[in-house]
């Protein structure tokens, strides 16, 4: 694989500082732009960041000393990289025209917030689920009047703690889903240091998640047409979604109504022999397996499985029947790694891998 040179736009934010962390030595991509606002603008990473770097590990050497560059000059920026990585903290309408505004200059923009997720030619990615829906960049090309731009993004990062594991299920027919997610602080872009009203507390409202949790898997699910990807009716979904006092970790409680009824062992069976196309390309960021299931009654664990596969697995746990729905059960992802900057990634590879880059 060729190396290409990308670019951070957002990169002194929280999700910014995980790209920056995660390209470090990253196989295929190389970081040759820093970008955020104006206010940042002209200061090295290391200044810009110095007081508020919320990584465990060390702002990487060879980005220390990047001058940052304004994001709004787009035409600057765009001409440095093959394309970005997208992680801004504005105004959707703000974030929507940015993020064309690259695509038109001919740079492929990935995009880790929400402003495009709806847009019906915009592909919202999950590499392992609807790797087929890239096929749509080719209708928004024609619509940004772009032959190598584009937008692609990845999903909110709550439903991505429970998607995958009801993917697998679609073929047993899901006809209902019930989701509550207990979503870590990372999600707000904060740190207990910067949170502490977050310490033993728990907030039962986060604006506008359950609205993102009950729509963005039906575009995931839906199918393209004439030049759209059209939502899917089914299943439906409703969501609670708590933010509680844990550093990173989204974990979800889910309740699944099925025309069918496989068994334990069958639905568990199909968890762990599901892989997508990441794990077909090998790509560098991919889990080596998509989905674990503990066995354990106590298990997923934040503490522990947070991190498995560096973060790109999801974990589940406590299948079992239920009263009013078919089954449920428990599953768990990171944040910040899978459900944000290293998801993103993920989707860039594939993007790599499959020539959109080129």
């Amino acid at each position: 694989m060729k190396k290409y040179n990308v670019g951070i736009i957002g990169a002194t934010g929280m999700v910014g500082q995980r790209f920056a962390t995660l390209l470090e030595n990253h196989p295929w991509f190389n970081v040759v732009a820093l970008a955020a606002s104006a206010r940042s603008a002209g200061k090295t990473y290391k200044e810009a960041v110095a007081n508020r770097w919320a990584m465990t590990t060390p702002i990487p050497k060879a980005m220390e000393d990047m001058v940052i560059l304004d994001a709004a000059n787009v035409e600057e920026v765009a001409s440095k990289a093959d394309f970005v990585f997208c992680a801004v903290d504005m105004k959707k309408d703000e974030i929507k025209a940015l993020e064309e505004a690259y695509a038109k200059a001919e740079c492929p923009v990935v995009s880790n917030n929400s402003a495009n997720r709806f847009t019906p030619d915009v592909p919202m990615i999950i590499p392992e689920i609807n790797d087929e829906h890239l096929k749509i960049i080719e209708a928004q090309r024609k619509r940004l009047g772009t032959k190598k731009g584009f937008v692609a993004v990845k999903s909110n990062c709550s439903l991505q703690s429970y998607v995958p594991a009801i993917h697998p299920l679609l073929k047993y027919g899901v006809k209902k889903v019930l989701a509550c997610t207990y979503q870590a602080i990372s999600g707000a872009g904060k740190t207990f240091e910067r949170w502490p009203e977050m310490v033993d507390n728990l907030i039962p409202y986060i604006g506008g998640e359950e609205e993102k949790s009950e729509q963005e898997p039906l575009k995931i699910w839906g199918k393209i047409e004439n030049g759209e990807i059209v939502k899917t009716n089914t299943p439906a979904i409703t969501a609670q979604c708590l933010r509680v006092p844990v550093s990173d970790g989204h974990t979800a409680a889910v309740f699944v109504e099925l025309e069918q009824k496989p068994s334990v062992e069958e639905i568990i069976e199909t968890w762990e022999s599901y892989s997508g196309k990441p794990q077909e390309l090998q790509l560098p960021s991919a889990p080596k397996q998509f989905l674990h299931y503990f066995r354990e009654p106590d298990q997923p664990q934040i503490k522990s499985a947070r991190t498995l596969e560096n973060g790109m697995a999801i974990s589940v746990g406590r299948l079992r029947e239920d009263t009013q729905y078919t089954y449920k059960f428990v599953c768990m992802s990171h944040n910040t790694l899978r459900g944000a900057a290293g998801g993103a990634v993920l989707l860039a590879e594939l993007l790599a891998a499959e020539g959109y880059f080129d």
